[in-house]
C-alpha cells in the first residue's frame, strides 16, 4: 500500500494569468537541477531510504495523487528492499503536486507528517520558489528516514537520484 498527500500550488492555487497554464518548459527552465540532485544524494546519504523526484511533462488526466501512486509503482518505488522510497510527483502545466510514501515509512509518521510536508512545499511553490520547494521537500522526508531507516554497512542506493522528467 502507498499513501500520499497532494497540494495545489504551484505558482498559486488559482488559475495563471490570462488563464492560460504554466509550460513544462518554463518550470523545468527555473529549477536547479543540481541542487536537487544534490539534496537527494545528501539525504539518501544518511538513510537506507529512497528518495526521487518527477515532473509530469504535458497535461495531467487524472487526479495528481492516483497520477503519483501510478508512477511510484510503475518506477517500482515499492520494490525497495525495506518498502521506505518516497516520490515527490509535479504537474507544473496543472498547477498540482503529491508526495508519496511507501508503506514502511507511512507507518512511522501517519498521515500529519506528509501534510507537514505538503503544506511547506505549497508555501514555496506559490512563491515561485520552485527548486527552493522540492529541496525543503526533500529535506524534510530525508531527515525522517533518517531516523526510523538509519543507513547501514549494508544500505546501497537502490534506485537513481536524477529528476525523472516525461
Amino acid at each position: 500500500m502507498v499513501l500520499a498527500v497532494e497540494g495545489a500550488a504551484l505558482a498559486g492555487a488559482a488559475p495563471a494569468r490570462g488563464g492560460d497554464q504554466m509550460r513544462t518548459k518554463q518550470f523545468l527552465s527555473k529549477l536547479e537541477h543540481d541542487q536537487i540532485v544534490a539534496a537527494i544524494r545528501a539525504a539518501e546519504s544518511k538513510t537506507s531510504g529512497e528518495i526521487r523526484v518527477y515532473i509530469q511533462r504535458g497535461k495531467l488526466n487524472t487526479d495528481p495523487l492516483i497520477s503519483a501512486q501510478k508512477k511510484f509503482h510503475r518506477l517500482r518505488m515499492h520494490k525497495t528492499s525495506e518498502r521506505n522510497a518516497v516520490l515527490i510527483f509535479i504537474a507544473p502545466r496543472a498547477h498540482k503536486f503529491a508526495v508519496v510514501g511507501d508503506k514502511a515509512i507511512h507507518e512511522k509518521c501517519g498521515a500529519e507528517f506528509w501534510q507537514q510536508v505538503v503544506d511547506g512545499m505549497r508555501e514555496d511553490f506559490q512563491k515561485e520558489k520552485f527548486s527552493r520547494a522540492i529541496v525543503e521537500g526533500i529535506q524534510e522526508v530525508g531527515k525522517l528516514l533518517s531516523t526510523h531507516f538509519p543507513r547501514t554497512a549494508t544500505s546501497s542506493n537502490e534506485l537513481p537520484d536524477e529528476i525523472i522528467e516525461q
